[in-house]
């Protein structure tokens, strides 16, 4: 088929290559310039593992191509807007221009029985209201929605075998023929016997925000729990294992911390609890509020735990900040705790030295204050303290012999509970765990 994809962020720009990779005609649209020559080129603006691979084999192939004109969207039968929606300034609220400037700007270029596919995260009932503007400009197209589940760092894995599809489709004769195209696209998927809902578009649009905030729910609870078992002198993490064997509940994502962070969830629960408050029903999700209080708790108790290990006194004392991006194996820093941590030690007066295998072009952008070393060693050296807080696999195999030669003092916070504190504390190490005696 021959699709186009409208915005290439991170989710257009993965949906992109993934497609041409299927085998589909993929023209990918931006308004970014600078985006657009370097995805041309086959490099993702962005750290994303195997997309960079993939890019230039579709490029290679000829399946793929770049545009910042909207109108070489014309010709493809189904176009996907993949556009993004941030947290509007000053509210909580999902901020709509760029979806809307898409499909305002797409419509011209629609022809009859075109299906425009929504992935981007909305608030409940955007699809109906998109649906309408397309069929009062009488283009005779159709419209969808088909949300996303990618996981940074294993984003091309995601879209090339997913582990569930979700069409949200109009009522009536359009419904089947909507799904018709889609099983189109995703037909390499479905014949793997992918999972596949088909729902209305309120449905769809609500799985996406249910799904984030179910899983922001289990993380903070589990992190409530370490504000518990810290004071009770329990360990969180054999904790986690126990409840974990329950099949009700299940280990997955019960690991206590500094929270979570990145583009979405945050962002996702907070604007799910603003539009439930503009429909009446704020009182339904009003547990979201306190969710997003307790991850944002975690990262100033990993705050004071340096400071307590410090003595009381952080001035001019060098912290070693082993992590910079919200998770491993990508680059983004958006709502980034371990980032957070970093500029509040800094504000404290610290000296603070941090260090990312991929994140660091991205954390100097927005806090050019903080001191960076590219060498992980280089960080480490002469620290005082070091604070581990996101957990990419060279930090997990850190040897705390052998770095122990390089600190002024062995003292370590774990902010993920991802080191074996006897390992380290066998080396001399004053280790200290989120939630862990």
């Amino acid at each position: 088929m021959k699709l186009s994809v409208i915005g290439c962020g991170y989710l257009g720009a993965v949906h992109a290559a993934s497609m041409a990779e299927l085998g589909h005609e993929v023209v990918g649209i931006d308004v970014d310039p600078a985006k657009i020559s370097a995805l041309s080129a086959g490099k993702a603006p962005f750290f994303e593992p195997g997309l960079d691979e993939i890019l230039q084999s579709a490029l290679a192939s000829g399946r793929l191509s770049f545009s910042n004109d909207l109108a070489d969207a014309k010709g493809a039968k189904v176009h996907f807007v993949a556009v993004g929606t941030p947290q509007r300034k000053g509210e909580n609220a999902a901020d709509m221009t760029y979806v809307n400037s898409a499909i305002d700007g797409l419509i011209p270029h629609l022809s009859a029985g075109d299906l425009v596919v929504g992935k981007s995260t909305v608030p409940v009932g955007t699809a109906a209201r998109l649906a309408q503007s397309i069929a009062d400009a009488g283009t005779g197209a159709m419209l969808a929605w088909n949300p996303e589940f990618l996981r940074e760092g294993f984003a091309v894995k995601d879209t090339i075998a997913p582990d569930r599809l979700v069409y949200g489709v109009p009522a009536g004769n359009e419904g089947p023929k909507a799904k018709a195209l889609l099983d189109e696209v995703y037909a390499t998927a479905l014949s793997n016997e992918t999972p596949l809902v088909v729902a209305d578009y309120a449905t769809a649009e609500l799985v996406k925000v249910s799904a984030n905030a179910f899983l922001a729910t289990k993380i903070s609870f589990i992190n409530a729990m370490a504000e518990i078992a810290e004071v009770a002198g329990a360990d969180v993490t054999a904790l986690a294992d126990a409840i974990g064997y329950d099949a009700r509940i299940g280990r997955r994502f019960l690991n206590a911390g500094i929270g979570f962070g990145g583009g979405c969830l945050p962002k996702d629960i907070r604007a799910f609890a603003a539009r439930a408050e503009e429909l009446g029903r704020g009182e339904s999700v009003a547990f979201l509020k306190e969710i997003d209080a307790i991850n944002l708790r975690r990262r100033q108790r990993a705050v004071d735990m340096v400071i307590e290990s410090l003595g009381g006194q952080v001035f001019q004392k060098k912290v070693a900040v082993l992590g910079l991006a919200f998770k491993p194996d990508s680059d983004d820093v958006r709502d980034s705790p371990a980032l957070d941590v970093a500029v509040q030690l800094h504000g404290l007066g610290a000296k603070v030295v941090a260090t990312d295998p991929e994140a660091i072009p991205n954390s100097i952008r927005l806090h050019p204050q903080l001191g960076f070393a590219t060498d992980t060693m280089d960080a480490l050296h002469s620290a005082d303290i070091v604070v581990l807080v996101t957990e990419w696999k060279e930090f997990r195999e850190l040897d705390p012999v052998e770095i122990g030669e390089l600190v002024k003092d062995k003292v370590i916070i774990d902010g993920r509970n991802t080191l074996d504190p006897e390992k380290w504390r066998a080396a001399g190490w004053t280790y200290r765990g989120m939630g862990r005696p």
